[in-house]
This record gives structure tokens, C-alpha cells and sequence, in this order.
């Protein structure tokens, strides 16, 4: 493993824990990821000694500017140094009380720490002490497990996922990201110990959600939080799209196996975790829009403005950020099924303007979303969906280029409004102001700013409204 531990950063935490007559191993998730063959830029480094007195003699031999953050109360000190995160704490043994996934903590041995790690593959160690430099410790079989691409835990899984439940949804996480196996006796433990998840904080929860949705492919991860019964507890509002209600013998599509599709689908073309979690939640209100009817059958008109409105009850709940990651995600939602309307129906140009008008910058992105959306296996269907989606992109781009909708500023303000016609703010301002809007949407008067000056001279006119102050040449030239 030597070969491993080239960066000069190893030589001098083993001189250090030499200095010390103490012992150091780097571990976990560095060490699994040179198996896996994936670059990391955090390591741990566990010490048969004091981890804060190691980081603080290491940050002392590095110099230029070099500090520790540490934490007397969990024993444990961080060091940037280059781009690496470097972690250090005493080797330990952990106990747990049943109402909390905080550990009663005690100083132990190297074999102690390995055990209470959560998985095999993130138990090994090497040994950073100048005698046995490079050595590999791994007492569960890390490595055949990696070879098997197996996830196990250490110690009886009934006792590592009872004592902290998020190791479960950690166990999940893994198998999505790595495309590995749960171990039978792990699975088992998972599905009985599912219920407690209630003492895990939401934004852990959170924290591992968002991971999963980052996977290559992140239904994988979603259907193993359904099967082992861990998604109705953290997300029930998403079980609820799983199954197909049958009458007359009309089903629909189980729209929970069609969104996790949608959202893999999505996964192959960004890595954006914003349109993923789009995707998740695009049709998330079917169930309570769902409607059977004799002629038409199975209906859910309106999902797509329901589902944007419990877009914010459902990123307040995992403490999502609500600023503009939470509007775009509402945005999305709101506008999934315009450009499949688009693509079925006659492309008119004022209907890509509203398009645009509505998506703003975020027109791409809903694409791709549409373009997810469709799952359909009728080979007729697809085809006749791709040439109709070509069409709305390329009515996009030439209504853009000629009309110019994208974000939208009017080109009469209110302000300009009020000033021609010598009024204040009320109804008739917000009247004009949408009239034009509308106007240049339907395609009726150009987007500029003479334009909708005649226009708003006509609206005013209708509404009583007569021209007393003339914008100067200087103000149509600025707004042209």
C-alpha cells in the first residue's frame, strides 16, 4: 500500500506520531477509495494516543499559516492543508442509549475503532507509523467484500443499525453509489430495525437523500429505501404514487416506478441535484388529483399545480433550502407538461413566447425534464414524440431570436404608465401593464418600446385615460 501514501503529508503524520511514541493509521472511506479507484481529498486519521496533540505538532512542522479547528468535547482536530481535509482522532470504543444515535465515547484500541465503524469496506486501515509504514489492517475482510462488492457491517447488524439508524439509509447510500449488494443478514436487520429512524435528525436524513439522488442511478437507491420499508417513514408523500388502481378494466401506469424512470432518465444527461430532485417530485400530486372517468378514463388534471404548490411543504420538511433552488424546483413542476402539450399539439408561436416567458433561463432544463418524462415502450410513440419535441426546440430558438421573451422586462413600466397619464398606482396601471404583457405574447405588437407606447396610448384611451406628458426621444431610445 505504500505506493499509496506517496503525498508527503503521510511521511510527516508517521514522523510526528513517532516524536509522540504513538500510533497512527489512516482509515475508512481514503482507504476503501483506493480499492475503488476513486480520488479522495479527505482522510482520517485515527491515533493510538491524543489526535488533538498529533494535529496541532503536524500543523506546527507544516508552518505557513497551517491551524487546527479542534474539539476538546469529541476529541478530534481538523487540518486543511493543499486541497486535503485531514481528520484526527484517539482510537475509540463507542456505547449507545436506545433513545439516541450519540455515542457514550471511550478511549480504546485500533481493533475497538474498527469495530464500531458502520460497514466492512470502511473498517480498514494503514498503518502510518514508521515500522510497519504501508501495512493494510483489516480484520473483517474489507477487501473480499470490496472484490464481492458486498455491503457488511463489522459487528451484528441488528446492534450497528439499532445503536445508529442512519447507517441503514448509509447502507442503501452505498449500494446505489457503488451499484453493490446489501448482505442478507444486513437487509434483514434494516427492515427490522426500520422504525428507528425517528430518533435520526432531518437533515441527516436530508444529507443521505441527496446523495442517493446523486447516485449513476438513483432509483436503484429508491427502491431499496421502499422494499425495506425505510421510505414510507422518510418520505411518505412519494409511496404514495406506488401501485395501480384498476375500474372497468382501465388501469393507469404506476407513476412511482415511472418516476424513479423519469428520474434516472434525467441522471444520464446532469448531475444538477436541483432538476433531479425535479424530476422526483414532478408528479407528486397524482394521487390526490387522481380521477376515474367512464369516457376518458384515468385523469389527474391540475397534478402539475398541486404538485408545485407542496413543492415548499415538502423542502421546508427536509430543511432544503428555500431560496431560489426551492422556486426552480416549483418552476419545473409547474411547466413539466407545457412543451409535451407543445409536442402533441401545433406549435404556435404564441404559445413558445408564454413558454419562454414563463421558463426564463430555465427553458433547457425543462426540456430535459420533458424529455424524461416520456417512458412510453411504444417505438411509435417515441419516435413521433422525438420529431415533435425537434420542432419545439427549433420554434424556441427562432421565436427567441426574433421576439426576444426569454426573462422579460417590459418595455413600458409602470412608471412610464403613471408619468404619460398623470396617475397614481391603482387598477388601471396593473390593466395596461397586463394588457401589453398579453399583447406581445399573442404576437399582436411587436417587443419594444414604441410599440407598446402606441398600445398603451390606445389601452389608456379605453379606459379614459388621455395622453398628459410624452416620454422624451431620450427614454425611447434608452428602452429601445
Amino acid at each position: 500500500m505504500k505506493k499509496h501514501l506517496q503525498q508527503p503529508i503521510f511521511s510527516i503524520i508517521a514522523q510526528e506520531a513517532a516524536a509522540m511514541n504513538a500510533e497512527a493509521f489512516v482509515v475508512g472511506g481514503y482507504v476503501r477509495d483506493i480499492f475503488l479507484k476513486r480520488e479522495s481529498k479527505d482522510i482520517d486519521v485515527v491515533v493510538l494516543g491524543s489526535g488533538i496533540e498529533l494535529a496541532k505538532n503536524i500543523a506546527h512542522h507544516l508552518g505557513d499559516g497551517v491551524h487546527v479547528n479542534y474539539f476538546k468535547n469529541f476529541g478530534t482536530a481538523m487540518i486543511k492543508y493543499h486541497d486535503l481535509e485531514i481528520e484526527f482522532v484517539g482510537a475509540r470504543k463507542e456505547s449507545y442509549r436506545r433513545d439516541s444515535r450519540k455515542p457514550i465515547v471511550e478511549s480504546g484500541s485500533l481493533e475497538d475503532d474498527q469495530k464500531r465503524r458502520d460497514f466492512t469496506i470502511n473498517a480498514m486501515a494503514i498503518h502510518l507509523t514508521e515500522k510497519n509504514f504501508g501495512e493494510l489492517v483489516d480484520p473483517f475482510n474489507g477487501v473480499g467484500d470490496l472484490q464481492d462488492k458486498l455491503i457488511r457491517t463489522p459487528q451484528d447488524p441488528d446492534i450497528t443499525f439499532s445503536d445508529d439508524p442512519l447507517r441503514m439509509m448509509r447502507a442503501i447510500r452505498f449500494a446505489a453509489q457503488f451499484h453493490f449488494s446489501i448482505d442478507g443478514r444486513a437487509w434483514e436487520a434494516i427492515m427490522k430495525n426500520k422504525e428507528r429512524m425517528s430518533i435520526v435528525s432531518v437533515e441527516r436524513i436530508t444529507d443521505e437523500l441527496n446523495k442517493i439522488m446523486l447516485s449513476p442511478k438513483p432509483s436503484v437507491g429508491f427502491n431499496l429505501l421502499f422494499d425495506s420499508g425505510l421510505l414510507p417513514i422518510i418520505f411518505p408523500q412519494l409511496c404514495l404514487l406506488h401501485g395501480v388502481d384498476v375500474v372497468n378494466g382501465q388501469g393507469h401506469k404506476d407513476n412511482f416506478y415511472h418516476t424513479l424512470q423519469v428520474l434516472d432518465n434525467v441522471a444520464r444527461v446532469t448531475d444538477d441535484l436541483w432538476l433531479r430532485w425535479a424530476a422526483l417530485l414532478h408528479d407528486i400530486a397524482k394521487p390526490q388529483t387522481k380521477r376515474y372517468d367512464a369516457q376518458s378514463g384515468w385523469t389527474f388534471h391540475g397534478h402539475e399545480d398541486k404538485g408545485a404548490r407542496m413543492v415548499k411543504h415538502i423542502f421546508r420538511h427536509f430543511k432544503l433550502p428555500m431560496n431560489e433552488k426551492m422556486k426552480f424546483v416549483e418552476k419545473m413542476v409547474q411547466l413539466h407538461l407545457r412543451p409535451i402539450v407543445l409536442a402533441m399539439d401545433h406549435v404556435t408561436d404564441s404559445a413558445i413566447r408564454r413558454l419562454l416567458f414563463d421558463a426564463g433561463d430555465d427553458i433547457d432544463f425543462l426540456m430535459v425534464l420533458c424529455h424524461a418524462d416520456v417512458t412510453t415502450k411504444n417505438e411509435y410513440k417515441i419516435k413521433k414524440y422525438k420529431e415533435n419535441f425537434e420542432v419545439v426546440k427549433s420554434k424556441l430558438k427562432e421565436v427567441e431570436e426574433k421576439d426576444k421573451v426569454r426573462n422579460w422586462q417590459p418595455p413600458v413600466s409602470g412608471e412610464d404608465i403613471m408619468t404619460v397619464f398623470r396617475i397614481k398606482p391603482g387598477r388601471e396601471v396593473g390593466e395596461i401593464k397586463s394588457a401589453i404583457r398579453e399583447a406581445i405574447l399573442e404576437g399582436e405588437i411587436g417587443n419594444d418600446f414604441l410599440s407598446a407606447y402606441e398600445f398603451m396610448i390606445r389601452k389608456g384611451a379605453e379606459l379614459g385615460l388621455t395622453e398628459k406628458h410624452k416620454l422624451g426621444t431620450s427614454t425611447q431610445t434608452k428602452k429601445q
